[in-house]
């Protein structure tokens, strides 16, 4: 476990060539910096919440777009103009600047650690010179349980953030706010670990529940990082376990 005054400086375990890091072809073709395995235990804010963070990873490209796509197919009630997207737990942002391609009301992410925080928000500036933002994006550095959903419909994305109890209180402070309503939260779950935290919700309906496939491009970048881990303790596979819910209140 590093330090908080080391956390601070940037050094978290996994984002230095010394520990591991292999850039992802994403990150080489836009010059970003979304790379990169940090275990949970090596994610220290100070928070009460720190002990259920899993890990930060990047969300392959392809998974993310292919999710969107079926997302879409769902039949959303609202246009993407209308949705307001939330990226629960945003690492280094890589969800943010995928989501930021489309033309979403707002593009917002929530993260915990200061140092990934930090990160993200210069991959925005970046994506912002490039002219590759079609959203206004921000980044929110705290707690996803204390974050407060924008007011009109929402698209909330997950790339497994965090253990059961946090995704217990979220969910609990979400059905509070949208008590009432219908139709305006949407979630796609990524890596769905507590799939099983979300069936025990009263209110959400699943539209999805299946294997999403990276490409072949991600598969071997992802396989490539997952071999340069120094202790190995993550594996990789071709697809993604992932869902996509809807608030029926």
């Amino acid at each position: 476990m590093i330090s908080g005054k080391a956390a601070g400086r940037g050094r978290l375990p996994g984002l230095t060539a010394g520990s591991g890091l292999t850039r992802h072809p994403f990150d080489e073709k836009f010059g970003v910096r979304t790379s990169g395995l940090v275990a949970g235990r090596h994610l220290r804010s100070g928070h009460r919440h720190d002990r259920h963070a899993t890990a930060y990873f990047g969300v392959a490209p392809s998974v993310f777009h292919a999710l969107l796509r079926r997302w879409q197919k769902c039949r959303p009630e609202w246009a993407p103009e209308e949705v307001s997207f939330i990226d629960v737990g945003a690492g280094m942002g890589r969800a943010m600047l995928l989501a930021a391609e489309m033309p979403f009301c707002q593009v917002t992410g929530v993260e915990l650690n200061p140092t990934l925080a930090r990160i993200a928000r210069r991959n925005l500036t970046i994506w912002r010179k490039k002219e590759r933002a079609q959203a206004p994006m921000r980044l929110v550095c705290g707690d996803a349980v204390d974050f407060r959903l924008p007011k009109g419909p929402c698209l909330a994305f997950l790339f497994n953030p965090f253990g059961a109890p946090v995704m217990r209180r979220l969910l609990t402070v979400w059905r509070k706010s949208l008590a009432g309503t219908t139709g305006q939260l949407d979630l796609i779950y990524v890596n769905n670990e507590q799939e099983h935290v979300l069936e025990g919700q009263p209110g959400f309906a699943r539209l999805f529940l299946g294997k999403v496939a990276r490409s072949k491009a991600d598969a071997i970048a992802d396989h490539g990082i997952m071999a340069n881990q120094p202790e190995g303790e993550y594996t990789s596979s071709n697809f993604e376990d992932c869902s996509i819910w809807r608030w029926v209140g």
